[in-house]
């Protein structure tokens, strides 16, 4: 029971962080319907930016998660501007193969930069927080401070949704552009935004993936497909799925990696994504919406 508990506490810590990352992609997806295939690199950059600021610049972990959100916010916003906003009349298979090719000119240029060598968080940063033991079960601290992190954020960006004037052009851009234009809504400000918003949010899930593991944030660009399978699980398009799909993909993984093997966790995530695509195509909170052709 005790080894349960713990793994559903480990499951709940990095569920949180993949629901932070599917809410960028769901929202992309639910704004201009296209999968953000570059989403995963921009979590990288957040990534190495918050590695940079602690290591090289002694900063507060604080102060660097700050900054790698205001980096990537900036990124995804230029990354839409350039790459996405010339395409978004054009069919979708362009828009499509453009976020696969951003993707592999993020990631190479990262690799040009970094190159392969493996550069992790101090571990002082994760041992700092320290653990709490409660009889057999052990709860690193870092593990509380994510998974408190991502749902204060959760929070606020359904604040922001339901109840700011940007987050109302948001909504009235993904039922209807064109409707949304006439009422006066700034399509191409509401756009950028859920780029900004999302990829601000890759930048913290990236941070705190690289603390939580003490991994190479080149390894973030893995998570971020993961993420995507969340997404889909969830029901992409709809944020309440995405962060449903996020905790149950974190849950699940633990579980296989704990009781079955651990070198087939990551199986199990894309075999979720199959199931899912072939049983319920449009994921667990998602609703199927017929098109006119």
């Amino acid at each position: 029971m005790e080894k349960l508990i713990q793994q559903l506490i480990n499951g709940i810590s990095i569920g949180s962080i993949y629901a932070l990352i599917a809410l960028g992609y769901t929202m992309v997806y639910g704004i201009i319907k296209l999968i953000n295939f570059a989403h995963g690199e921009i979590l990288m950059i957040g990534a190495y930016v918050g590695l940079i600021c602690v290591t090289t610049f002694k900063l507060p972990l604080i102060a660097a998660m700050l900054i790698a959100m205001v980096v990537c916010a900036i990124l995804g916003m230029l990354i839409e501007r350039v790459a996405y906003k010339p395409l978004r009349n054009a069919p979708r298979i362009a828009l499509l193969i453009t976020a696969i090719g951003v993707s592999f000119l993020l990631q190479y240029i990262m690799l040009y930069r970094f190159s392969a060598t493996p550069m992790v968080y101090p571990a002082s940063i994760t041992g700092s927080f320290g653990s709490i033991q409660i009889g057999n079960i052990i709860i690193p601290v870092i593990r509380i401070v994510v998974t408190v992190v991502t749902i204060i954020l959760m929070i606020l960006v359904q604040i922001i949704i339901k109840k700011t004037k940007l987050g109302k052009g948001m909504r009235a851009v993904s039922s209807d552009r064109d409707a949304a234009q006439l009422m006066g809504v700034s399509v191409d400000r509401s756009i950028s935004f859920t780029f900004l918003l999302g990829s601000a949010l890759a930048a913290v899930a990236g941070v705190m993936y690289g603390v939580m593991f003490n991994v190479s944030p080149m390894m973030g660009s893995s998570s971020g497909i993961k993420a995507f399978t969340a997404a889909v699980f969830g029901g992409i398009g709809n944020i309440p799925g995405a962060i449903l799909g996020g905790f149950l993909l974190g849950i699940i993984e633990t579980m296989v990696s704990a009781y079955i093997s651990s070198s087939i966790k990551d199986a199990a995530a894309f075999a979720i994504l199959i199931i899912i695509l072939l049983v319920r195509p449009s994921g667990l909170l998602g609703k199927n919406v017929r098109e006119k052709v």
